[in-house]
């Protein structure tokens, strides 16, 4: 017979059927056995009653086995119906079952509560968990989300090198890669370089893919290997068009995330992101001066926000502004990249932002230098050598338009949606200084906060 998603049993009350799935939790009570059954669309209760053979077989089934079951799809009495839970109000009458594969005993319950090592040191099992499945299919969305309003506004995706031979960000830490002849090369902290290239061919264009930083940390905050969603738009008139961009793009995602999402959310307890039509945008200095207003701290000299001014910020945004986004610009020269585009009325700021979303920044993003001398002039000013760059520089010799885009961080953006509080959690395989899989040191502790 052929097979049936749990998720259309509802349509087939009265009708045979058979399912593939695995078993997540059995219960037998005398001659009669109850189970459950999941498959990649929903869950569903089977239960067997008056044929031994099937009972047998019922009785002897463990969490994951994996099954193909057949049975009559019937309406639950209304003493039995549960509407708190998916397909509540029906049930398989289970007439035969065919174990597909067999499963050892797992070394935890599915739900039961399990710290942050032993649930990533466990990830092959874990990744099955309601909670983990909840969290990957919001991340799921939010690329579909992406791609999809980033076409609709003329965006071209494009496959960033992952081996480069220049470091965008000019001196963060980088994995280097000892391969090529004569050249030193390492993995990618940014598609940055090439996705400004890719402005002078379609205008507009986006790329999805890991990227790497080889920094010595291991908070809550950090990876060593992140996928990166990057976008780069041709023809700006500053960095206020990015903003306006990025806006529509992260409204889009929000809208999407909470349509298909909803359960998910509710799942894992997190209110709907508050997404208005515009969102707060102040700069750098407004923002600090507000954290000296409000509490009395005096930041208003430092170049940068800290954790807490982040966290701060969101929070006088939710209650003041109606957003859980808050943009902030105008950042120092000196704590920008080379490419960034320097103010001309406040030489030693930059046309960049970062975006926030509770508490955490999202995103970096901003003008380009467009210009061949200047940017020529910026990397030396940086202290490196354009030497290194002119496969980069080939493309600014021979007219780029003025640019500007973003980078914005997949894990991250997850993790705030889920309301988990270590973006490891948002990441299927996470890779940082203790772990690749498992824990490479007996010492370290993923609950770090360094």
């Amino acid at each position: 017979m052929e097979r049936t998603l749990i998720k259309d049993l509802a349509a087939k009350v009265g009708e045979t059927v058979t399912i593939n799935g695995w078993v997540d939790v059995t219960r037998v009570q005398g001659k009669v056995a109850f189970f459950d059954v999941r498959d990649r669309t929903s869950f569903v209760q089977g239960v067997v009653f008056g044929k031994p053979e099937v009972l047998e077989v019922a009785t002897a089934l463990k969490p994951e086995y994996v099954v193909a079951v057949t049975g009559v799809v019937q309406k639950r009495q209304e003493k039995s119906i549960n509407d708190k839970v998916e397909n509540g109000d029906i049930e398989l009458e289970v007439t035969s079952i065919e174990v597909l594969n067999e499963a050892q005993p797992l070394p935890f319950a599915s739900d039961a509560e399990i710290n942050l090592d032993t649930l990533l040191d466990n990830r092959p099992i874990t990744l099955r968990r309601k909670h983990e499945r909840a969290i990957f299919k919001v991340q799921h969305e939010i690329l579909v989300a992406y791609r999809t309003h980033l076409v609709s506004q003329g965006f071209t995706e494009f496959q960033a090198p992952k081996l480069v031979g220049g470091d965008a960000e000019g001196g963060a830490e980088v994995f280097k890669v000892k391969y090529f002849k004569g050249v030193e090369a390492s993995l990618a902290t940014s598609p940055q370089l090439y996705k400004q290239i890719m402005a002078g061919v379609f205008e507009r264009v986006f790329a999805v893919g890991p990227t790497f930083r080889a920094e010595k940390s291991a908070t809550s905050r950090h990876l060593s290997e992140i996928s990166m969603m990057d976008l780069e738009m041709a023809f700006i008139k500053d960095h206020t068009d990015v903003i306006t961009l990025v806006t529509g793009l992260i409204r889009a995602i929000v809208e999407h995330v909470n349509t298909t999402c909803a359960k998910e959310l509710e799942y894992l307890g997190q209110p709907l992101a508050l997404a208005p039509k515009t969102f707060p945008v102040m700069t750098l200095r407004e923002g600090l001066e507000i954290i000296k207003k409000e509490t009395g701290v005096d930041k208003t000299g430092e170049p940068d926000l800290e954790p807490e001014d982040e966290r701060f910020l969101c929070e006088y945004a939710n209650k003041h502004m109606g957003s859980d986004f808050v943009f902030v610009t105008h950042y120092p020269t000196s704590k920008r990249p080379f490419y960034t585009h320097i103010d001309p009325e406040q030489p030693e700021l930059t046309r960049s932002f970062d975006l926030l979303f509770r508490g955490l920044e999202m995103c970096s993003g901003g003008q380009r230098v467009h210009k061949y001398d200047e940017l020529v002039s910026r990397i030396e000013k940086k202290g490196l050598d354009p030497e290194r760059f002119q496969f980069y520089l080939q493309a600014f010799k021979h007219g780029i338009p003025p640019h500007g885009g973003i980078g914005m961080g997949l894990e991250r953006l997850t993790a705030k949606f889920c309301g988990v509080a270590n973006v490891k959690e948002a990441t299927l395989f996470p890779r940082d200084i203790n772990r690749i899989d498992t824990l490479t040191s007996k010492e370290s502790s993923d609950e770090a906060e360094l």
